[in-house]
């Protein structure tokens, strides 16, 4: 969520979610080719071994403007990243990313992220893959009319049954939202119910969603009450229907210090589903909670087993938990040692019960300079996960983990294979993995590369039959010229913005005109034009008045 927020705010951002067009896309125009570009990978989730896609972003060449990509894996071999089709014409090359994707079928997917539109202001967008195929991404429906929005994240039931959450501003705060699909038509995104009443402040932090059937969902997050303390929320949607959010039960008992939130949430079967998170203790101290649904009726939070022993440090939080069947879970986080370093843990749940969270094994050997993490777990089956996060080794360099678990037993963590030339820059996570089978996992993220430019890298990395296999950074990233809408603008400036968007100038015709001087009167092609990188625009300017 750290690396979300972040990154929502590099776009100036506030959440939300929505819906998805069934209809085929357009003919792609061929693009040019981009290797040497920053990007990384947010997202990633597996339909079955071998056949995963990932999402995030790269930055186009002028530098700064960040686009949202899909890339797909189809029987272990993955293809070129593509823009997420329809986003460029919405946007106009301004900044975009896909945060969240999810893959209940091979070539089935939903993906939800944010872009910038021609206003400045940010918005949410979602788009479908069907049959391999990815369709035009669209602006949530009903949000038009709001300040920003963003999709944060999404979960699929079923091919063509799917949810998602997030923030959206308002003129009076920063609400949460979800928004359901049903046999492939998204309704409008609605506030989480109940949050009216017990959020007078605002929500804070985005709000994760899992969804274990067609309409059975859940959701968690972070409210702000009228006292100013911050509390963990979390709500169910059944057979359809969204329920009232409600604080995390027993949370106003740990949460004495009036910081809580749900960070992530994972449903193995309608009505069991479990979530977790961290509060802030009497001391002041952040701790990390685990919360189980069972038979729809959510249970006590509780402090997560042995990390009141391991976080001597005060400093504590589950970061993601993923549940393979009901009462059988496994979630990672962060906790602070003695000595004040971050170390990662892993706890696992077996039929109910949760035993005690441990160092993620092999991290005191890799994580020399303390400061490690767990970002992101995933289950294939019960007591068969990954993980994955980053350390700092002993040259004070960030470098990226895995590790297995399984038949319930932790395996020693390794960085992972490839990426010591990848991250020379010493900055690499990561964020996202997904398992589709016991020893059939993936995993994605960015390391930081230096050579004649410092460039971050996006990577996915996969496992298979339980060996894990070199990174592959990603290249080639698509760029092209999205015709921008420069009438009305003076010459010099429409210079600027037809080069930002990877187009050049064209044909400059000169006409006597009423209006000022070098105002450009027409333009030729239209804007919002999908373009190879590089195509012309020609430009009708005015020569102000005949004397």
């Amino acid at each position: 969520m750290r690396r979300r927020a972040a990154l929502l705010g590099m776009l100036g951002l506030v959440a939300l979610f929505g819906s998805v067009s069934g209809g085929s896309a357009a003919a792609p125009v061929p693009a040019s080719l981009y290797s040497n570009s920053d990007a990384s990978v947010l997202s990633v989730s597996c339909a079955a071994a071998g056949d995963c896609v990932a999402g995030g972003y790269y930055v186009l060449p002028n530098g700064y403007s960040r686009q949202a990509f899909v890339v797909s894996e189809t029987n272990g071999s993955w293809g070129k990243p593509i823009e997420v089709p329809g986003k460029g014409e919405i946007n106009g090359n301004r900044d975009a990313l896909v945060d969240s994707v999810s893959c209940p079928a091979t070539g089935d997917c939903v993906a939800g992220g944010v872009y910038t539109d021609r206003n400045g202001n940010s918005q949410a967008f979602v788009a479908n893959e069907t049959n391999g195929v990815w369709g035009d991404a669209i602006e949530v429906p009903g949000t038009e009319t709001l300040i920003s929005a963003a999709v944060e994240s999404v979960s699929c039931g079923a091919v063509g049954d799917c949810a998602a959450a997030g923030l959206y501003l308002d003129g009076s705060g920063v609400p949460a939202f979800v928004a359901s699909e049903t046999n492939g038509v998204w309704g409008n995104a609605i506030e989480v119910p109940g949050t009216a009443t017990i959020n007078t402040e605002e929500i804070i932090q985005g709000t994760p969603v899992s969804c274990a059937a067609a309409g059975e969902c859940a959701a968690g997050g972070q409210y702000t009450d009228g006292s100013g303390h911050r509390q963990a929320f979390v709500l169910s949607e059944k057979n359809g229907v969204w329920g009232a959010a409600m604080e995390v039960p027993d949370t106003a008992t740990l949460n004495i210090g009036g910081d809580a939130g749900v960070k992530s949430v994972s449903c193995a079967a309608a009505g069991d589903c479990s979530a977790g998170g961290y509060y802030s203790d009497v001391s002041g101290h952040k701790q990390a909670f685990v919360v189980s649904e069972t038979n729809g009726v959510w249970g006590d939070a509780i402090e997560v087993p042995g990390t009141g022993t391991l976080n001597s440090g005060g400093d504590a939080g589950l970061e993601s938990l993923s549940c393979a069947a009901a009462g059988d879970c496994s979630a990672g986080g962060h906790y602070t040692d003695g000595s004040g370093h971050l170390q990662a843990f892993a706890v696992s749940e077996t039929n109910g019960s949760w035993s005690n969270a441990i160092e993620v094994p092999g991290t005191a050997t890799l994580n020399t300079n303390g400061k490690a993490g767990v970002s992101s777990v995933s289950c294939a089956a019960a007591g068969d996960c990954a993980a994955g996060g980053s350390y700092q080794d002993g040259a004070g360099h960030v470098q990226p983990f895995v590790v297995n678990e399984t038949n319930g037993s932790w395996g020693d963590a390794i960085e992972v294979p490839g990426t010591a030339a990848l991250n020379t820059g010493g900055k690499a996570r990561v964020y996202a993995v997904s398992c589709a089978a016991a020893g059939d996992c993936t995993a994605g993220g960015g390391g930081f590369y230096i050579g004649i430019r410092s460039k971050i890298r996006a990577f996915v990395v996969s496992e298979t039959n339980g060996s894990w296999s070199k990174a592959r950074a990603l290249r080639k990233f698509p760029v092209f010229c999205v015709v921008p809408n420069v009438v009305g603008q003076e010459l010099r400036f429409a210079k600027g913005h037809i080069a930002e968007s990877n187009c050049s100038i064209g044909t400059i015709t000169r006409v006597y005109s009423t209006a000022k001087y070098g105002r450009i009167l027409a333009q030729h092609p239209k804007p919002a034009k999908h373009l190879r990188r590089g195509a012309t625009v020609a430009l009708t300017v005015s020569n102000g008045r005949r004397r």
